[in-house]
């Protein structure tokens, strides 16, 4: 039987953290398995916001050789960059010119973003969702790996394509573009702020101290957690609204330690945090050590990394490329031979 595809990708700016990888990276090591799966580093999307060119090239590196350091086997999946494949673009354009304006200006990523940005928002900013529709379109996906807060942009990407594309250009029995579904995980699909733990972590939260990158060393992971907000209760426990930051790091705690949240739960239900916090530590820098040191690898030697990107790109762009064929096909785009 053929595998069911998915397409996943993050931003390379800022480094990715403990919520990057599992509520994302992860789950995709584990769909790896059975499934045929492209990933990309999303760096068209990160230039839709003011950025540092120098910084972006060495991210989108850094991004990639992180998938690989975290479990993705370019033998099971195809890892690639998105602005190598020009297809991203051009199909980004076709689906501009029939999509509605107001479809995009309800969007509440877009409304967080301007309002922050103020008189410097671009258009990119405004036309991301279409962008990232583009993204997981090209590839005839059958699920998306999204979090909870990203569902409203696959729900855009299945709007356009059914609504927009197939309902006006499909011809009878056919259809122009694959509809995907989204594919949730439950269990840490959400890791919280270690700062406040009602928010979610993020790469671009300014305190430096709210999340844990993947790269940090034992020393500022160690700094970190020491830090985190903390309550004056005894024992560690789940899904207690009165205490978010118990449930975050003991969730936290459960999947670094690889024994899910009962045995965790068992394991810290009575202790206080100058007990456990060492013990979070622990599990913490474990768990990264692997990671840092195969990342190292690959970013002191490119040969490997840039071979891997290589390979990813060619399968990208064959899969690519035959669908903004149908698109423009189905459009009215001539081509002549």
């Amino acid at each position: 039987m053929e595998k069911k595809r998915i397409l996943s990708g993050v931003q390379p700016t800022g480094s990715l953290h403990l919520g990057n990888w599992f509520g994302a990276i992860r789950n995709w090591v584990t769909l790896q398995e059975d499934y045929e799966t492209f990933v990309c580093v999303v760096d068209l999307h990160a230039i839709t916001t003011p950025h540092n060119p120098k910084a972006l090239a060495h991210e989108t590196l850094s991004t990639a050789a992180l998938y690989i350091s975290c479990g993705m086997d370019p033998q099971k999946c195809s890892i690639f960059i998105q602005s190598h494949i020009q297809f991203h673009s051009e199909l980004c354009w076709l689906l501009n010119c029939v999509t509605p304006l107001n479809w995009l200006e309800r969007m509440i990523q877009f409304k967080e973003k301007a309002l922050k940005q103020g008189d410097n928002v671009s258009v990119g900013l405004l036309d991301y969702p279409i962008l990232m529709a583009a993204d997981i379109l090209l590839y005839d996906a059958d699920l998306v790996p999204v979090g909870e807060d990203q569902k409203q942009h696959l729900e855009l990407a299945r709007d356009i394509a059914q609504q927009r594309i197939n309902a006006r250009f499909g011809k009878e029995g056919s259809s122009v573009l694959k509809i995907p579904k989204p594919l949730i995980s439950k269990e840490g699909a959400r890791i919280m702020s270690l700062t406040d733990g009602s928010k979610k972590m993020s790469k671009s939260d300014p305190n430096e101290n709210s999340r844990i990158s993947l790269l940090d060393s034992p020393e500022l992971i160690t700094k970190k957690i020491k830090k985190a907000k903390t309550d004056s209760f005894m024992g560690l426990e789940f899904d207690n609204s009165d205490r978010p930051e118990a449930d975050n790091l003991l969730t936290i705690y459960s999947l670094l330690s690889d024994q899910g949240k009962e045995s965790a739960l068992e394991e810290c239900a009575g202790m206080g945090w100058g007990k456990f916090k060492p013990l979070l530590i622990d599990a913490t820098v474990s768990a990264l050590g692997p990671i840092q040191e195969k990342y190292n690898e690959l970013m002191d030697d490119q040969t490997e990394l840039k071979s891997v990107l290589q390979e990813g790109r060619n399968k990208a762009e064959k899969v690519s490329q035959k669908t903004v064929e149908r698109v423009r096909e189905a459009l009215g785009l001539i081509k002549i031979d």
